[in-house]
């Protein structure tokens, strides 16, 4: 990841299987677009250096397993074929996806770990149509709860202001959710034009990067890191000055509590299934219990 403006050819693969591209998507393009003058997306990127592997029966000629904003870059899966993208369709749909973010936020985050709970709906305000918004703000439709877990990484300075840079990790899937509860907060992200009003137009990027990236396919997991692009090597204008915990350890420990969750998981559906069968042997006996007695009831009046 650059400072640099994206182009067709500045394409970075972080996985390629059979069934599967992982791309490190740029901050400044696309997923795709219906409209033609719409040259530099990350659909004609794949198109240029995978033409063998477009699907011409699909409309964009790849199947993309879930959405980034614009703005944001970071870790997105591509399916190759029909059968791969059902299977990673599903993980979505179950919500056993592990995500998370790094993201570089305004003024300094007091509290160290939190959990954004924020319920988000779509902003009906004229002129504000495109974004959403909290429950209780005005114009507010259709609200639904939205959790983001946020652990602060490091203090420091951003082009001289005090940021924040964190690990947010979504527990729900709501549209612009991360941005959302960042700014309800107090602390939007850096370069966030959209939801600071337009008054955070200055970096040359929303500061949101997909950083890891976990689907639990059955017969291989997926697990891709994006690396990390808010490091001074790559912009010196963020200037770190006081560390808490690394972004190492606390990935894993992020993939610790997924692990242990779906331990949990796994054995509460093993208990589930035992009651269930307890359950039939159980009717299977008294209904042969019945059945014995009605028969020596017969045999008698015989």
């Amino acid at each position: 990841m650059s400072t640099e403006p994206a182009s067709i050819e500045s394409l970075c693969v972080l996985h390629q299987s059979h069934d599967y591209i992982v791309v490190d998507k740029h901050w400044d393009i696309r997923i795709d677009s219906k409209m033609w003058y719409e040259k530099r997306t990350v659909q004609k990127q794949l198109q240029h250096h995978f033409p063998r592997l477009a699907d011409p029966s699909t409309y964009y000629g790849f199947r993309f397993c879930h959405q980034l904003d614009f703005s944001t870059s970071g870790a997105l899966c591509v399916a190759l074929n029909k059968a791969a993208a059902g299977r990673a369709y599903r993980c979505f749909k179950d919500r056993t996806v592990t995500k998370a973010y790094l993201a570089l936020l305004r003024r300094w985050v007091e509290n160290e770990t939190q959990t954004l709970d924020f319920s988000i709906g779509k902003n009906s305000t004229e002129g504000r149509t495109h974004t959403m918004c909290t429950e209780g703000t005005e114009g507010c439709e259709n609200p639904k709860s939205c959790l983001t877990e946020l652990t602060v990484l490091e203090y420091g300075l951003y082009d001289g202001e005090p940021v924040t840079k964190v690990l947010l990790q979504p527990l729900t899937g709501r549209t612009h959710q991360l941005r959302v509860h960042c700014s309800a907060i107090g602390h939007p992200i850096v370069g966030d034009f959209t939801y600071s009003l337009g008054a955070d137009d200055s970096p040359y990027r929303m500061m949101l990067h997909a950083y890891l990236l976990h689907i639990p396919l059955e017969a291989q997991p997926l697990l891709v890191k994006a690396g990390d692009p808010f490091v001074p090597t790559v912009d010196p204008k963020w200037v770190p000055q006081r560390s808490l915990r690394t972004l190492e350890a606390t990935v894993e420990a992020v993939l610790e509590r997924r692990k242990t969750k779906e331990n949990e998981r796994v054995r509460g559906e093993e208990r589930t299934k035992q009651r269930s069968h307890q359950k039939v042997e159980e009717e299977t006996e008294e209904q042969r219990g019945v059945c014995q007695e009605w028969l020596s009831e017969w045999a008698g009046d015989e």
